[in-house]
């Protein structure tokens, strides 16, 4: 289905339910609440237009329910245990206020917050007044799980002690570390006391805390009113979601040519600002030490005093982290195994141009093996004649079949996705003509997308790497490829598992009304594999398994909230061809050498420990323990540092058609040298040339 067809499909829908709505529900006129209008809105569109409605009843206003007190209060400080007992009277009622266009439960929740609010920050000044007692045995739990609501404001009082001791005690082992690095690169250096260092943790403590203070009374009712209606949109599934206007027009900026900051997609996880993506090329990803999964907990202006962003509004952390071309910001990042890292990042523009498929050569027993990386799978819709992922792909085999290559990897490593279109047009380049991917929407036939051009661009050896994070176009390309028999799958255990497509609505655009409603961004189409089965939740299981250090974080679409199941349809017609003489005999052998493999077997070993790390939530308030378990941390990771590094006997080169280019620009040549050494030290690499080099075509 074309995206014309899809776009007037879809309108057809929302136009006729708001035509409904239009007649059944519109506010009068003498009660304009912008509101009502939005929630009303918003419920017709989700019930008439997404893939998978669901019942608003009972159990829907049970999840609201303890989704939206948990977005307010993750870690149990500010609602008690009477006030939780008294909202349950709106247990089985959110349902029938949001028929009803009531907000009752809304307001009570966020009236009590506020309150709750107000009598806390009387807490911090006395707690942070005078030291705290590091003797004692206590600890502090945060897992929001088994964490219960305090009982009276006394035992409130001690959560926020507890919360405000373990800050104070992480800042204070901290300088206590920087004052001894500085004793042993200068003896004559004389050491800070413990008791000046700990005042100047819990001076650090205090002015934080008086600013989540600041931004939570910053942080107006609609913006608290937007989380509410997530909480709504997100019980149809976790990519479904409302756009306040302010966040549209960040959604939008996030979308332009160019960003001018670190170059990294930011999250908030419960207070914390999260690396969900490093853009390819941009200033943290050519640093090297920023990863996906670090938590930023301060942010400094070049050598500046930190401020720490714990609690922070994202959009307020963001201004904080992007800022001018050259200038450099110091981030505080909590790393997945616990440990912390300050990491120095010049800032600069971030061209999307690193986003853009590239290629590289490398040699193994005389015969050439190219590898191609596809971040993404991009094109602009408003200009057709920009390029995009399908045509560069072709351009670029084209350029390494002149090199004479005798096998193809392609790189799908963190590839979120992107275009359908343009992963059909790649999966041809490889296939003769037929389907791709079959595409539907609830209540039709699926729609099968075929590749139309008979032509083969590349026939020879081909292998596709992936992990955790290959998703949504990435998973349907290596689906097919798979399917057909066409490629080797080699990476995780499964790729992330999201099977669904997204439209962005801008409500006014169906609803006319005086003021900026926002935008939905709503699932209105599943994909799913021409053998049948959807890459919902299962993604795509790989033909050579290789175990990494996200193998068993909780990182793929199935640890989210409310996804949509995994289903299967009947298969489209298509025809799997013998294109290897020792397809199996590969996967086999190749299999064999992974399980065996010493460095395999160590990551996976630092897998299960990063696990761990992950999974404990417990820590010691008594500074002597807290301190001990820092220091095994740091002993354990150092045992870790190097383990993704590895000696391959193979280097990569550009191919020949880039030699003109690299010489004329200086900074693609940097870019270039910066790529291939890590193509030389990536053990998946050389685990995927080596794959190639044993695959034999059919005749």
């Amino acid at each position: 289905m074309k995206k014309y067809a899809k776009h007037i499909y879809f309108s057809a829908i929302v136009i006729a339910a708001l035509a409904f709505y239009s007649f059944q529900a519109r506010p009068k006129a003498d009660d304009p609440e912008k509101d009502q209008v939005l929630i009303e809105a918003l419920r017709v569109i989700l019930e008439r237009g997404h893939y998978a409605p669901k019942m608003i009843d009972d159990r829907f206003s049970e999840n609201i329910f303890d989704q939206f007190i948990e977005n307010l209060d993750p870690y149990k400080r500010y609602f008690l245990a009477s006030d939780i007992a008294s909202f349950k009277k709106y247990y089985h009622d959110i349902d029938d206020q949001i028929l009803r266009r009531k907000f009752d439960f809304y307001k009570e929740v966020t009236a009590t917050y506020l309150k709750r609010l107000n009598e806390t920050e009387s807490y911090y000044q006395e707690i942070l007044g005078k030291e705290f007692d590091y003797n004692v045995k206590e600890s502090i739990s945060l897992d929001e799980k088994t964490i219960e609501y305090p009982i009276d404001q006394a035992a409130q009082k001690n959560v926020w002690r507890k919360h405000l001791k373990f800050s104070t005690l992480s800042k204070l082992n901290d300088y206590l570390k920087e004052e001894e690095d500085k004793a042993k690169d200068d003896k004559a250096y004389k050491m800070k006391t413990f008791a000046e260092l700990e005042k100047k943790a819990r001076n650090k403590t205090l002015e934080s805390i008086k600013d989540l203070f600041y931004y939570e009374h910053q942080t107006l009712d609609a913006e608290r009113f937007a989380t509410y209606l997530n909480c709504i949109t997100e019980q149809f599934d976790p990519h479904t979601n409302y756009f306040a206007p302010e966040m549209k027009k960040r959604f939008d900026s996030s979308m332009a040519g160019s960003i001018e900051g670190i170059g990294a997609r930011l999250s908030d996880e419960r207070g914390y600002t999260k690396i969900v993506e490093l853009i390819p090329g941009g200033p943290a990803y050519k640093q090297g030490d920023l990863e996906v999964g670090d938590y930023i907990v301060k942010v400094a202006q070049g050598d500046g005093e930190p401020t720490d962003i714990v609690g922070m509004r994202l959009s307020d952390a963001i201004e904080l982290i992007k800022g001018k071309k050259g200038t450099t910001v110091t981030l505080t990042v909590k790393k997945v195994d616990n440990t912390y890292q300050k990491i120095a990042i010049v800032r600069d523009i971030v061209e999307f141009e690193e986003t853009f498929v590239k290629s590289s050569i490398t040699i193994k027993n005389g015969k050439k093996y190219g590898i191609i990386h596809l971040p993404k799978f991009y094109i602009d819709f408003k200009n057709q004649k920009q390029r995009n992922s399908g045509d560069d792909m072709r351009k670029e085999i084209e350029a390494l079949k002149k090199e004479g290559i005798d096998g193809l990897a392609i790189d799908l490593r963190n590839n979120g996705g992107g275009s359908l279109s343009t992963a059909i047009d790649i999966a041809g380049l490889f296939i003769e003509k037929g389907p791709v991917v079959q595409v539907k929407y609830k209540d039709r036939h699926p729609d099968i997308r075929k590749d139309n051009d008979s032509s083969i661009v590349w026939n020879g050896p081909l292998v596709i790497m992936v992990n955790e994070m290959s998703a949504s176009a990435s998973e349907i390309l290596a689906a097919a490829m798979q399917d057909y028999k066409r490629a080797i799958i080699i990476g995780s255990k499964q790729t992330y598992g999201k099977g669904t497509v997204q439209n962005i609505i801008p409500i006014n655009q169906y609803l006319p009304y005086s003021s900026d409603l926002g935008a939905l961004k709503l699932t209105i189409q599943k994909f799913y594999r021409i053998n049948g089965g959807s890459t919902q939740l299962k993604g795509v299981s790989s033909d050579i398994v290789m175990p990494d250090r996200f193998t068993y974080l909780d990182i793929s679409e199935s640890e989210l909230k409310s996804p949509l199941a995994w289903d299967q349809i009947p298969k489209a017609n298509y025809v799997t061809q013998t294109h290897y003489s020792n397809f199996d005999q590969v996967v086999t052998e190749m299999q064999q050498y992974i399980n065996s493999n010493k460095q395999f077997n160590k990551i996976d070993a630092y897998a299960k420990w990063l696990k761990n790390s992950q999974d404990d939530v417990t820590y010691s308030l008594n500074f002597n323990k807290y301190k001990e378990k820092q220091e095994q941390l740091n002993i354990e990771a150092k045992e870790y540092k190097d383990i993704l590094k590895f000696n391959s006997p193979y280097h990569f080169t550009h191919p020949a058609y880039e030699n003109n280019l690299v010489v004329k620009d200086s900074i693609l040549k940097d870019k270039r040298t910066a790529w291939h050494k890590k193509l030389d030290e990536d053990i998946y690499v050389h685990t995927a040339i080596e794959t190639l080099s044993k695959l034999k075509i059919a005749h």
